[in-house]
């Protein structure tokens, strides 16, 4: 087989979003289904073995010619590969969140590039109110009480991030959001009593959008699965892209996408939804904090 022509990539770290990792797997697919190694592929095309996998586990971007290159090799038809190379070229556009890199380490910035591009998302929270739900002044206690020791700015880009995370939630063709919230978060006190009093208020006001559904895990429930750390569950319009689980640890957000971890995750948040109150109730719960205020 004649050697094709070496291709000049992109090798910036990219974001791993969605069409990102929706390309990789297709790259890796059609190259096992053409019973080629990483090796023998890499070698038709003047690579190398280590290129190809991070192209397939969506770690590097791929560059369009490459994606056709690879695709012709492995014989995929005409309007796959179209479909490949305009999918490389959308993976290749920069998101919003790309102004706020020097902000946020790799797999934070990972996770929210993911965010950006869910139709639902399940969060569970123990500790601090959800972050796509917190208000600018909630934002700012929690920033002002992390492990790092920010400035005035600092905190001020911070709470800009995150409110800008949060647009998608009042926007056109908004994702649905499942927020489940440990009852001890909404007794722990960040800011004063006029914060807390303006988060619950929100909580409640943003409860009311048919997008979004809050439930609230008592203390009377006990210790139950969720009680070690946060966790979210991404879900995407693409049949062919997986769920997406991510914890926050206190080396930062890892995200999980093994099919196993997967799985637990999913049982996780299911029993989570069962410990917690119904919608409604959890509204009246909401109600009883805030009048307690």
């Amino acid at each position: 087989m004649p050697k094709l022509p070496l291709m000049c990539d992109h090798r910036c770290m990219a974001p791993k979003t969605a069409r990102a990792r929706r390309l990789g797997i297709a790259l890796r697919t059609h190259r096992e289904a053409a019973g080629l190694t990483l090796e023998a592929a890499a070698d038709e095309i003047n690579s190398t073995r280590s290129t190809l996998s991070r192209y397939e586990n969506a770690q590097t971007l791929v560059n369009p010619a490459t994606v056709r290159a690879l695709l012709t090799l492995y014989g995929v038809g005409p309007d796959e590969i179209a479909g490949a190379v305009q999918l490389a070229k959308d993976a290749r556009k920069p998101g919003w969140w790309v102004s706020y890199s020097y902000l946020l380490d790799r797999r934070t910035i990972d996770f929210i590039a993911l965010e950006a591009e869910a139709t639902g998302i399940a969060n569970f929270e123990p500790s601090v109110v959800p972050g796509l739900l917190q208000t600018a002044d909630y934002i700012r206690g929690v920033m002002r009480g992390g492990p790092h020791t920010l400035s005035d700015e600092q905190v001020e880009q911070r709470v800009k991030l995150r409110l800008d995370r949060q647009q998608r939630l009042t926007g056109d063709d908004p994702p649905i959001l499942d927020a489940i919230i440990d009852e001890g978060a909404l007794l722990r006190p960040v800011g004063d009593r006029t914060v807390m009093g303006g988060q619950l208020q929100h909580l409640l006001k943003m409860a009311e959008l048919p997008n979004i559904t809050v439930q609230v895990i008592p203390l009377s429930a006990g210790y139950h699965r969720g009680t070690r750390g946060s966790l979210h569950i991404l879900e995407f319009a693409d049949p062919e892209d997986p769920i997406i689980a991510s914890v926050e640890t206190v080396a930062g957000q890892m995200v999980l996408d093994r099919p196993g971890d997967l799985r637990t995750c999913s049982k996780i948040m299911e029993h989570l939804r069962t410990v917690a109150l119904s919608p409604a109730a959890s509204r009246d719960e909401l109600l009883r904090l805030l009048n307690e205020r």
